[in-house]
C-alpha cells in the first residue's frame, strides 16, 4: 500500500494547494520579470546599469515614503499659519545646515572613489535607522524629528551624488549618458508614483507606518547596492574636477624643440617662473557650455524648489477655483510629475542633439509659461506651470548631462558629475527657502518664480547659443 501511494504523487488537496499558489504568484512574479527585463535591456543587465536602475527605483520609493511622513506631520495635520512655521522651522533646521553641507558633500565622496558601492549602502542603511527614529516622533512632532530628518536629507543628497558619478563607469556598448540618465531618473519616477499611493494608505493606519514601508525599503536598498558590479569602486584614470579655474592657472604643457621633439615643457608663467606642479583640467578649461548648462539647470532647480514650498501653502490657503485644497495640490503634483516623466522620455528619444539649443530653449519656454501665469493666474495656467517646469527640468539636466559627456575629459568626468549635482541641489535650497519666505500673493509668486527663470536665462542663454554656434571639438553625441 505504502509503495502503492508513493507513485499516486501528491494528494489532490496538496496539488490543489499549489496550482493555487501559483495562481497567486503569478502576477508578482511576471510583474518582476517584467521589470528585470525592461532594466536589463540593450546591456544593461551586462554592464551593471540595470543593478543600479533597480537600486534608484528603490531610492525614490524609500524617499518618498518618508516625504509622505513628514509632510502629514509637518504640514497637513495643523492649520495654515502654524503650519507655515513649522516648514519654516523645518527648513531652518535642515535646509540651512544641508546648504553648508552641499558643498562638502561632493568634494568628500571624490576622495572616497574605491567605495563607491559601500558609500550608497551607508546611505541607505542611515536613512533606514532615522526612519525608525523619526516613527517614534513623528506623532508628537518633536524637535527631535528635525535633525533626523536633516540626516534624512543629506544622506539622500550623498546617494544622488555617489549615483551620477557611478553611472558613467556603467555604460553598456552603443549607450550614451543621456539615455543611462533617463532610464534611471524615470525607473525613480515610476516608483515614486507606485509608493506614493502606498505610503498615503498606510499613514491611514498610522502616522508611523509610512516610516515603517521606509526602513524596510532602505534595508532592501543596502544589501542590493552591494550587487553592484566591482568595477563601481574602481578609479582607474580619473582625477579630480574642479568648477572654478584661478586666474593664475598654469598653461598648458607645450612641445619643446630638440631631438625628436619628444619632451615636453611648461610655458613660464607672469613672473618668469616655472609652476612648480601642472593641476588637473577644470570644467572651463573645456569650454563654457558646461558651466552656462549649470547655470540654466541652476535655474530650474530653484524655481522647482521655490514651486514646491510656495504653491503648497498658497494653494492651502487660496485653492484653485471650485476645487479644495487637497485637490489643488494633486492637480498640481500630478502635472508636475507627469511633466517630469515626458521631458525624460523625450530626452531619451532626442539623444541629445545639440543640447547647448535645448537648455536655452527649455529655459525659454518655463520663463514664458511663468510671465503668462503671473499675468493671467488661473487654474489652467498653475497646472501647465507646473507641468511645463517638471518637463524642462528633466530635459535640461539630461541635456547637461550630455554636454558633460562631450566635454568633460573622461577622466574627470565623474568627478563632474558630482560637483555639478552638488551645485544643483544647493540651488533646489535657495529656491525653497525663497518660497516659504514670500507671502501668500499669487501674482507676486508667479513673478518671483518668472524672475528667477529670467535670471538663469539672462545669464545663460547667450552663452549656450554662442557654443551651438561655435561647435564642438568632440561631436560624438548621441
Amino acid at each position: 500500500m505504502a509503495a502503492a501511494r508513493s507513485h499516486d504523487g501528491p494528494g489532490p488537496l496538496r496539488r490543489t494547494g499549489r496550482a493555487t499558489g501559483r495562481v497567486l504568484r503569478a502576477p508578482f512574479t511576471g510583474t518582476a520579470r517584467s521589470i528585470r527585463r525592461a532594466t536589463h535591456a540593450h546591456g544593461a543587465g551586462e554592464s551593471g546599469l540595470g543593478k543600479l536602475i533597480e537600486l534608484h527605483a528603490v531610492n525614490g520609493a524609500g524617499d518618498v515614503m518618508i516625504t509622505v511622513a513628514l509632510a502629514s506631520t509637518v504640514f497637513f495635520s495643523v492649520p495654515t499659519d502654524e503650519a507655515r512655521g513649522r516648514v519654516a522651522l523645518y527648513l531652518a533646521i535642515t535646509m540651512a545646515p544641508f546648504t553648508l553641507l552641499a558643498p562638502v558633500i561632493g568634494p568628500l565622496l571624490d576622495r572616497l572613489p574605491h567605495g563607491r558601492r559601500a558609500a550608497m549602502a551607508g546611505a541607505m542603511l542611515a536613512r533606514a535607522l532615522l526612519a525608525i527614529t523619526m516613527s517614534g516622533a513623528v506623532a508628537t512632532g518633536g524637535l527631535e524629528l528635525y535633525p533626523a530628518a536633516l540626516g534624512v536629507l543629506v544622506c539622500s543628497k550623498a546617494y544622488g551624488v555617489v549615483r551620477s558619478a557611478v553611472v558613467p563607469r556603467l555604460l553598456p556598448p552603443g549607450f550614451f549618458l543621456v539615455k543611462a540618465n533617463s532610464r534611471v531618473t524615470l525607473a525613480g519616477l515610476l516608483a515614486t508614483g507606485v509608493a506614493a499611493p502606498i505610503g498615503a494608505g498606510l499613514q491611514t493606519v498610522g502616522s508611523a507606518w509610512p516610516l515603517y514601508g521606509a526602513c524596510a525599503i532602505f534595508v532592501a536598498g543596502t544589501f542590493l547596492a552591494f550587487t553592484l558590479p566591482p568595477k563601481v569602486d574602481s578609479a582607474k584614470g580619473e582625477r579630480r574636477a574642479r568648477l572654478i579655474v584661478p586666474h593664475h592657472e598654469p598653461p598648458a604643457p607645450r612641445p619643446v624643440p630638440g631631438k625628436g621633439s619628444t619632451r615636453v615643457g611648461l610655458r613660464r608663467n607672469g613672473n618668469g617662473r616655472k609652476p612648480a606642479k601642472e593641476r588637473p583640467p577644470g570644467l572651463r578649461s573645456v569650454g563654457g557650455s558646461v558651466l552656462h548648462g549649470l547655470q540654466a539647470n541652476a535655474a530650474h532647480r530653484a524655481l522647482s524648489g521655490f514651486l514646491i514650498f510656495f504653491l503648497a501653502f498658497l494653494l492651502r490657503e487660496h485653492p484653485l477655483a471650485g476645487q479644495s485644497a487637497a485637490v489643488s495640490l494633486g492637480i498640481v503634483g500630478v502635472a508636475a510629475g507627469a511633466g517630469n516623466a515626458c521631458g525624460t522620455a523625450v530626452g531619451s528619444w532626442l539623444r541629445a542633439r545639440g543640447p547647448e539649443v535645448i537648455v536655452a530653449t527649455v529655459l525659454g519656454l518655463a520663463l514664458g509659461t511663468a510671465v503668462l501665469a503671473a499675468v493671467f493666474f488661473s487654474t489652467v495656467l498653475v497646472a501647465a506651470l507646473g507641468a511645463v517646469a517638471g518637463f524642462t527640468q528633466a530635459l535640461s539636466k539630461l541635456s547637461l548631462d550630455a554636454m558633460i559627456q562631450r566635454d568633460v575629459p573622461e577622466e574627470v568626468r565623474t568627478s563632474a558629475f558630482a560637483r555639478s549635482e552638488t551645485l544643483l541641489q544647493v540651488a533646489w535650497v535657495v529656491g525653497g527657502g525663497i518660497g516659504i519666505a514670500l507671502p501668500l500673493n499669487a501674482v507676486l509668486g508667479m513673478s518671483v518664480a518668472a524672475g528667477i527663470l529670467a535670471l538663469g536665462a539672462a545669464t545663460s542663454v547667450r552663452g549656450l547659443l554662442g557654443a551651438a554656434r561655435r561647435g564642438t571639438p568632440h561631436p560624438r553625441v548621441a
